[in-house]
């Protein structure tokens, strides 16, 4: 049976049309689009090779072949994005395109009227609130703030965080659940590393493999003024940039 990456694959090759990727278009063809022997040496790979893909046999594809298919076939954003959901592999071009912060994501955190962040795919806070910023001394006044960096390296995150060990325990798993097929990207591995470097609590609990669904719910903090504070927490992923988090600690 055909994999839905394979049928997508062949289904965009064959509406491409050999002139509009410089083709000449001469000789008889079962379909007005684009031969196997064609894509194949477009993208620089082989027509055996691309044949497996499309038939759903077990060959891995690389992102940078996958961006080279996307190009040639002239994708839009969107199918693109369902290219390398499909394939399990994070796009090149999102690293490239994709700056640390801006305006809109700024825009979106002051619209919240509650502690509110966004996180990327390693957890790296790129915008967040005046309400966050109160309550998360330590973290997002750092000149690098990293949600896991600071739940296991910093002191404030110990007293701050209410029941610690187990909400450390939890966010571990959800973190080995986010990145999912991105653990390997060598930004994340880099991050693991150090974070396990520094830590022989996060060394022990990634060792257990155990993966939680990032559910939300009840936290608790105990802020430096006194008086604990309770939130539900909600997290939204952001329609065009997938690979963002909008965490939001709404009032119980």
């Amino acid at each position: 049976m055909h994999s839905k990456l394979g049928d997508f694959i062949r289904a965009h090759r064959e509406r491409t049309t050999p002139a509009s990727v410089g083709l000449a278009g001469g000789g008889r063809r079962r379909t007005p689009g684009l031969r196997r022997e064609e894509l194949a040496q477009l993208c620089h790979v082989s027509p055996t090779w691309l044949t497996w893909l499309e038939q759903g046999r077990p060959v891995s594809a690389s992102g940078k072949m996958l961006a080279r298919l996307a190009e040639v076939l002239r994708l839009s954003a969107a199918e693109r994005v369902y290219l390398f959901s499909l394939a399990e592999r994070l796009d090149p071009q999102d690293e490239a395109n994709h700056a640390p912060a801006d305006d809109a994501l700024e825009a979106i955190v002051a619209a919240v009227g509650a502690p509110a962040y966004i996180l990327d795919l390693r957890w790296d806070a790129l915008a967040w609130n005046g309400a966050a910023a109160a309550l998360f001394g330590g973290w997002l006044d750092t000149p690098a703030p990293n949600l896991l960096r600071f739940t296991f390296q910093s002191a404030a995150a110990r007293a701050l965080i209410v029941d610690w060990p187990e909400r450390a325990r939890r966010l571990v798993a959800e973190f080995r659940a986010d990145i999912g097929k991105h653990a390997d990207h060598p930004a994340v591995r880099q991050l693991i590393a150090d974070v396990a470097h520094g830590s022989a609590e996060f060394r022990e609990l990634w060792r257990l493999q155990d993966v939680i669904g990032r559910e939300g719910g009840l936290r608790r903090f105990q802020p430096p003024s006194g008086g604990e504070l309770s939130f539900n927490q909600v997290t939204l992923h952001l329609a065009k940039r997938h690979d963002l988090k909008l965490v939001m600690l709404l009032p119980v």
